[in-house]
């Protein structure tokens, strides 16, 4: 992986993202939560990104994991009412999609951020995280091919 190349060669695109509005209720993001794998949703108004909900603000506003299936009719109320702008993280750092690698390097680790929205011209394109790169880090070759781990030893 070329830390210099652009973000965009390793971000996921806007069009594999699910998003949620302001406005959907937390009943989305449960559901959201439950069918993917992934640890943050972007909020977004059009294609304006607004915020991000993550798994820990959505589990934090239920009160944990361990009371999410205590009083169900309670939860499930709480959660038909609340809106996705009640508990979304609202100040973000964000990206252009021809920024660096290492610029969003140095966000991730400065400011402990764990999803970099991928902005241009004030609209949401993809969005990266330390996920991303470390898939990308997984799958490098050594250029020379001695280096390479064998089994069979």
């Amino acid at each position: 992986m070329n830390i210099f190349a652009p973000i965009s060669s390793l971000m996921t695109d806007y069009h594999k993202l699910v998003t949620v509005t302001p406005e959907d209720n937390l009943v989305k993001v449960k559901e959201v939560f439950a069918n993917h794998k992934f640890h943050h949703i972007p909020v977004v108004h059009f294609r304006e990104i607004v915020g991000l909900v993550s798994r820990t603000d959505f589990e934090h506003f239920m009160g944990g994991a361990s009371h999410y299936d205590e009083d169900k009719f309670v939860n499930d109320l709480r959660m038909e009412r609340t809106k996705v702008e009640e508990i979304m993280t609202k100040g973000l750092g964000k990206v252009a999609p021809d920024d660096r690698i290492n610029v969003a390097l140095e966000v991730f680790l400065v400011n402990r951020f764990h999803a970099l929205p991928v902005v241009e011209n004030n609209e949401l394109v993809g969005i990266l995280t330390p996920f991303d790169i470390m898939t990308a880090l997984s799958k490098q070759v050594p250029a020379d091919s001695s280096l390479v781990y064998d089994q069979k030893d």
